[in-house]
């Protein structure tokens, strides 16, 4: 009987994806892994591996005897040594499209909470309080702005797309797409450089990779527009955390909103919690019950079609 291991899952249960497989006849083992030593065991014999945040490294890669297929639940794959699993033929995929309305909606949140002051504003009226929370220079019309978008896949798009309506002016860095196509979206393609100098407010919708680790550190925090924006729905390695903190303290950034942060989760004494220019949310900007389902099931589908030898799609590692 094939056997798929899941490595770990923050669902109640498997039950979704018991259902994809329970047709081909497969055994599933589950475990809620947290290191290479716990997870070896579990995915030594497996001939599918699905994955969500253990850390399936060259070593539990290593340890894989049958695997013909490593599936990440989500778009990241930063969890999973790309390159270890191409030396031993192992394809790796994602699910690249299963939340991209619910991120870029939540990205539309963040920034309209952050340029009209909406949680500091729910705060003072809960303290009895009345009238403007912050100074008035913090209550910005999006329109003004110069919103920077950092990534250009499907969620960069649907992020510029919902920006539309507000009339801001919209750059956009991603040197994987050519300029054509940004301008098509009716915005301006410009350097990382340019960008982070102009924007009043920059949001990153890129992945986590050795080029864009740290992307906002020290020295390009220093480069952006004193009193800035930062958005972050994509990864928490992207930003330096320290470095904003530090920005965050001092001003050069006004106000910051992430839903991922490194580490996650956020210290419980981290000053992301407590300061009063930050919105930070736990991960869940790809949450809704139709993009969960949507993601477990082709997690699930692509775990059967490796079983079953066919042809598989959203391979991130360039193995066929």
């Amino acid at each position: 009987m094939p056997l798929v291991a899941v490595t770990d899952y923050s669902f109640p249960s498997l039950d979704i994806e018991e259902a994809v497989l329970r047709p081909w006849d497969v055994e599933i083992r589950c475990g809620q892994c947290k290191t290479p030593e716990a997870l070896s065991p579990l995915v030594r014999d497996a001939d599918a591996v699905i994955t969500q945040f253990a850390p399936v490294n060259a070593e539990v890669i290593g340890a894989m005897e049958r695997a013909k297929v490593i599936v990440r639940y989500g778009i990241g794959v930063d969890n999973v040594d790309l390159n270890a699993a191409r030396r031993r033929g192992i394809p790796v995929c994602n699910v690249p499209d299963y939340c991209i309305d619910e991120v870029a909606d939540h990205t539309l949140a963040f920034i309209l909470a952050c340029t009209r002051q909406l949680v500091p504003n729910t705060l003072h009226i809960r303290e009895g309080k009345w009238g403007l929370a912050t100074g008035l220079e913090a209550m910005r019309t999006l329109r003004d702005l110069t919103v920077g978008i950092v990534g250009f896949g499907r969620i960069g798009r649907e992020v510029v797309h919902r920006l539309q309506p507000f009339k801001c002016r919209r750059l956009v860095f991603d040197p994987m797409v050519a300029s054509s196509s940004i301008h098509a979206a009716g915005c301006e393609a410009a350097s990382l450089e340019s960008l982070l100098a102009q924007a009043d407010l920059v949001s990153l919708h890129c992945p986590s990779t050795g080029q864009t680790r740290k992307l906002l550190n020290t020295a390009s925090i220093a480069s952006m527009k004193p009193g800035a924006i930062v958005i972050n729905l994509a990864r928490g390695d992207l930003i330096d955390t320290a470095a904003l903190v530090d920005a965050l303290h001092s001003g050069q950034l006004s106000a910051a909103a992430i839903d991922v942060c490194d580490p996650e989760p956020i210290p419980l004494d981290s000053p992301l919690r407590a300061l009063p220019n930050v919105i930070a949310a736990s991960h869940i900007a790809s949450a809704s019950p139709k993009a969960v389902r949507t993601l477990r099931e082709t997690a699930a589908r692509l775990a059967a079609m490796a079983l079953r030898g066919e042809r598989l799609p959203n391979v991130v590692n360039g193995v066929t």
